[in-house]
């Protein structure tokens, strides 16, 4: 039942997707501009419009509906009682720094050469 809602919720998403793109752009963004519609009381009802509310809400109901079916599948459970044996106690040390002069750069005067002489 879940993978049936689920893949009815995924038409939906791309059902929406589609209807909005093929509307017509007013233009200025957050419903500015566009003429009669922003400044008459009611907007005119084209049949795009009423399709993106049918599927706006039809998309709202399979969301809170898988959210439903999912959380009484998982009630009572929880992630750590999941995971069934509990974790070993922390017994690593810290890795041991070397002495403080191994951590300077190479001097000149060091016997060892940086670079191999070339024959």
């Amino acid at each position: 039942m879940e993978n049936v809602i689920l893949i009815v919720h995924l038409l939906l998403a791309l059902g929406l997707i589609a209807v909005v793109l093929m509307q017509r752009s007013e233009g200025g963004g957050l419903g500015m501009g566009g003429g009669g519609g922003a400044v008459s009381g009611r907007a005119a009802a084209t049949a795009l419009s009423k399709l993106t509310w049918l599927l706006g809400a039809a998309f709202i109901v399979t969301s809170i509906t898988l959210t439903v079916i999912v959380a009484q599948q998982s009630a009572g459970a929880s992630v750590i009682d999941r995971l069934g044996a509990t974790p070993p106690p922390a017994t690593q040390t810290a890795p041991v720094a070397p002495a403080g002069d191994s951590l300077l750069p190479p001097t000149a005067d060091d016997n060892a050469p940086l670079v191999p002489a070339a024959d």
